[in-house]
């Protein structure tokens, strides 16, 4: 087990200068244009290919730190530079991780490197789990997939809505029931692999934030994949749901679900996003703050404007210290037995919009022009109480863990 320590070792210190250098200077002067545009940043992405941080080869050292601090603290950096931009470099990272927690080896050595390819060639993955009727009631979904035995196929129909790289992506990772009688977890992960028939995009969505993030429905029409697709294998499953069925019958007990257990891996992660969104808020409020002047003195000689930034920091530093914690617990193979995990993603999440949201109050009429950055960091930051389990969502999983109650 790794000490835990609050100190970032030299090599630690060296790859969170140098995202942070990428983050300054190539991800911070698109910005603006990406979000305008609302397209995906197909040439910041291959910057970032080309320097190695979108490559599985980056993506795994970070996940393997045995500190558990390489993933979040490379979240938090590329987000402090931008926020859209950051999730169309990491968003294949989510469907890297549903591979990792439900995959096999083989697997996991086939399809991942896939969905990054390479420098001149670069490649975006989707996870693809919340539906129309079901976004945190996972219970509820209804794609299927039925699986043919003479061919050895899985056939896949329905409809997945809210996808990162949705439509666009060489690789999709798709949540389906597999057994309707066992509700959540009932369900399996499947790849789908480039170029399938039946597989296309739906909407795309204009959003109110993290514009240059593609996100759209994704639409499966009798799509058939091998059964090496079924992440995890056919026999795993067959006795998951074995197990499953049997402690139905036995009055109920939890079985993790595919969709949850790529969710409770990532959700430190999503915390680190949102430190990484308030930091950079922060940052532009503190220095306008001891720049502007009215009345003849810097405005942060106001105590109300003091207090602001006093507890905008604050916030920024706790939120920081409960994604470390999950994240080290989680790479140590802690148990989260007070729902830490969720812990982490509410309270970074809730201070990203608050900090937001503070630093256009203290930039007054000029935070809520689109000439300061931080009008724009307020939009991106409301995604964070939304996405990968809302905070409600967050609170109902703490509580449950608390009393000991099930999670559906």
């Amino acid at each position: 087990m790794a000490e835990f320590t609050m100190e970032l070792n030299d090599e630690q210190k060296e790859v969170r200068d140098w995202l942070h250098g990428f983050a300054a200077d190539v991800i911070r002067p698109a910005a603006a244009e990406w979000d305008e545009r609302e397209e995906t940043p197909w040439p910041v992405i291959q910057e970032a290919a080309k320097v190695g941080i979108y490559s599985l080869d980056f993506y795994a050292q970070q996940y393997f730190d045995p500190t558990g601090l390489g993933i979040p603290m490379a979240m938090e950096e590329l987000f402090w530079g931008d926020a859209g931009i950051a999730l169309s470099i990491v968003g294949t990272g989510l469907a890297a991780v549903g591979v990792l927690a439900n995959g096999t080896e083989e697997q996991i050595g086939t399809w991942i490197p896939q969905m990054y390819g390479d420098a001149n060639d670069v490649k975006v993955a989707a996870f693809c789990s919340s539906e129309p009727d079901a976004g945190s009631d996972v219970a509820s979904m209804r794609t299927r997939a039925v699986y043919d035995e003479a061919k050895d196929e899985w056939v896949l129909n329905g409809t997945k809505t809210w996808a990162t790289n949705g439509g666009i992506a060489n690789v999709h990772v798709v949540v389906a029931v597999v057994d309707p009688e066992l509700g959540s977890k009932g369900h399996a992960s499947f790849i789908i692999p480039p170029g399938t028939e039946g597989l296309s995009q739906g909407q795309k969505f204009k959003k109110h934030g993290i514009r240059a993030s593609h996100t759209a429905e994704v639409v499966l029409d009798n799509v058939r994949v091998p059964g090496s697709c079924l992440l995890g294998g056919k026999e795993k499953l067959d006795e998951r749901l074995a197990r499953a069925r049997e402690k139905a019958r036995q009055g109920g007990e939890r079985v993790k679900n595919a969709a949850m257990a790529t969710f409770e891996a990532s959700r430190p992660a999503v915390g680190a996003m949102a430190v990484g969104t308030a930091r950079a808020a922060y940052e532009v409020a503190l220095d306008y703050a001891t720049t502007r002047e009215q009345f003849g003195r810097p405005i942060v000689d106001n105590q109300g404007v003091a207090f602001q930034l006093a507890d905008m920091r604050t916030s920024i530093d706790a939120a920081r210290l409960l994604v470390w914690r999950a994240s080290w617990m989680a790479v140590n193979g802690k148990p989260f037995t007070a729902a830490e995990g969720s812990m982490s993603k509410l309270f970074a999440s809730e201070t990203a919009k608050k900090v937001t949201g503070q630093a256009i109050q203290i930039l007054g009429g000029n935070g809520y022009t689109r000439e300061y950055p931080v009008e724009r960091m307020h939009r991106d930051a409301a995604i964070y109480t939304i996405f990968e389990g809302t905070s409600e969502i967050q609170r109902l999983v703490i509580a449950r863990t608390l009393a000991g109650v099930p999670i559906r």
